[in-house]
């Protein structure tokens, strides 16, 4: 039999932004996504994983590594309404959305800038720092990521990841390398949350 002739794709709809609406950390948020951008039809379980188990101070100063289109960042700068966060991306699509979405939904705090890791970020320190740790990667990357990290954090200052539960226990022991510590704050049956803090 001859095969049935698939439907002509719609372009012009693929073309439209992706559009959801989601509550983290207590607040109502839209957003706007795009194919190529992660995790675009939804926020990731991983994402959700690592709100669950966050704790933002009204005040902190944080840092959004690897921001997509802004989920985690703008969440954080909402919880903390006399703090701010810089999310930060190596793709300038992501970038884009993330400041689109910043003020689609009236997050003043919170600002995208495009930077490779915390190479092209000012100088500055953060009392919070955040990421969905990609799961491809080298443990050479992870290593130096979490040294500049480290460099950034203020005395006290805590690095919440979120990553695949396969590598939890290469996050302890580079936790441990790097920060002189490490809590697995949730292992669930695809993701594993960990909190490391700068103690001096």
């Amino acid at each position: 039999m001859p095969k049935t002739p698939r439907p002509p794709l719609d372009l012009d709809r693929l073309r439209q932004d992706i559009v959801f609406s989601d509550t983290l950390l207590g607040h109502p948020f839209t957003f706007h996504t795009t194919w190529g951008l992660f995790s675009p039809k939804a926020v990731d379980d991983g994402t959700h994983l690592l709100l669950d188990h966050l704790e933002v101070r009204p005040d902190d100063r944080a840092i959004d590594l690897g921001c997509g289109y802004g989920p985690l960042g703008l969440a954080i700068a909402k919880a903390a309404p006399q703090g701010s966060c810089l999310m930060v991306d190596k793709d300038f699509v992501a970038v884009e959305y993330a400041n689109a979405n910043a003020q689609r939904n009236g997050v003043t705090n919170a600002q995208a800038i495009l930077s490779d890791g915390l190479r092209h970020v000012p100088p500055q320190t953060f009392t919070l720092a955040v990421t969905n740790l990609p799961a491809k990667t080298s443990k050479e990357h992870y290593y130096l990521f979490f040294h500049d990290i480290r460099d950034r954090l203020a005395p006290g200052g805590r690095l919440y990841v979120v990553v695949i539960s396969g590598l939890r226990q290469f996050i302890a022991r580079a936790f441990e390398e790097v920060f002189g510590n490490h809590r697995k704050l949730k292992q669930g049956q695809h993701y594993t949350v960990a909190l490391a803090e700068r103690r001096d």
